[in-house]
């Protein structure tokens, strides 16, 4: 097997890393799926990566019917919507991948598309996007980790994957327990993601403030308790580090959204937890405090509280 094609669905900080990376293969066709406006923009304005400037080759979700690997990296409340167009995009030969946070993406996907196109993946890359520019350091990136959910398939997917993002500056390794290493970076994602986004701070605060410090504790506790109950075992997850060294002032995504005044992504950490919980009867009080923390701050932010 060999992947000539890559269709990336999401130019966020996530599809920004692969663009850059895959850009360096000569023997490969990339493309970024789009349409109406957001194509025109793309087609016209291109996106800054690390200072310089990509016009990448956009297509329409039925321009890219039959494309090899299909890498799908827009925003949780997008996905559903999107499916529409990944059902137009795939063929029987496609394979997906889902690089975004939280444990829900590709059973969502599975749902419209089948379970035997997925390739179940995670990526940590921390990245910063202002407008039309995202930032990030290569060197420090931990990049994509990626293996089939049942070992038994084989390795023929993952190995042409290897061969994919071999010879570029893109960081990756597969994994034969990729469920267990999902599930491990939301673990990180629901303990250091939410809580700085309350309170608007680097995440140096993590480790100069005990109270921020407890909060951590109590949410990761949390989504601890309902991992063990479906089997999920963190000690496992060895080939994976915890995450990428940021700087103390380092804000992630989800206080990004708020500084930007974007929506969130708490549906799929907080909310999550909070609906996992109530299936298992396992009381989630923390991170549903925080879930509905940040639905108010999203709120402030579209203008519900500026009163006259």
């Amino acid at each position: 097997m060999k992947i000539n094609s890559v269709a990336i669905l999401g130019l966020g900080a996530v599809g920004s890393y692969l663009l850059w990376g895959l850009s360096e293969k000569t023997d490969i066709e990339v493309y970024v799926i789009a349409e109406g406006e957001r194509k025109l923009r793309y087609e016209n304005e291109g996106i800054i990566i690390n200072g310089k400037k990509y016009h990448p080759i956009i297509k329409t979700p039925e321009e890219a019917r039959g494309v090899d690997l299909l890498i799908v990296t827009v925003k949780y409340n997008s996905l559903r919507p999107a499916l529409s167009d990944i059902e137009k995009i795939v063929d029987e030969n496609t394979m997906i991948m889902s690089l975004m946070n939280g444990v829900e993406s590709e059973e969502i996907i599975a749902e419209k598309i089948g379970e035997e196109h997925i390739m179940y993946s995670l990526i940590k890359v921390a990245a910063e996007r202002k407008g039309n520019s995202v930032v990030f350091d290569p060197e420090t990136t931990i990049g994509i980790i990626y293996g089939e959910k049942d070992p038994c398939r084989g390795s023929e997917r993952v190995e042409a994957l290897a061969e994919l993002f071999g010879k570029t500056g893109l960081h990756y390794a597969s994994s034969d327990v990729i469920v267990h290493e999902i599930w491990n970076k939301f673990r990180l994602n629901v303990a250091n993601n939410q809580i700085q986004a309350i309170i608007g701070c680097g995440v140096g605060a993590y480790r100069d403030s005990k109270h921020l410090g407890f909060l951590r504790k109590k949410v990761r506790e949390e989504l601890e308790e309902i991992a063990k109950v479906k089997g999920i075992d963190f000690s496992l997850c060895k080939s994976v580090p915890a995450g990428s060294k940021v700087a103390d002032r380092a804000r992630y995504s989800t206080l990004q959204d708020i500084d930007a005044g974007r929506h969130t992504e708490i549906d799929m950490f907080a909310g999550a937890v909070v609906r996992m919980g109530k299936e298992l009867d396992i009381p989630t009080p923390y991170n549903e405090f925080i879930f509905h923390a940040i639905k108010a701050l999203e709120e402030k932010n579209d203008g519900k509280f500026d009163y006259k």
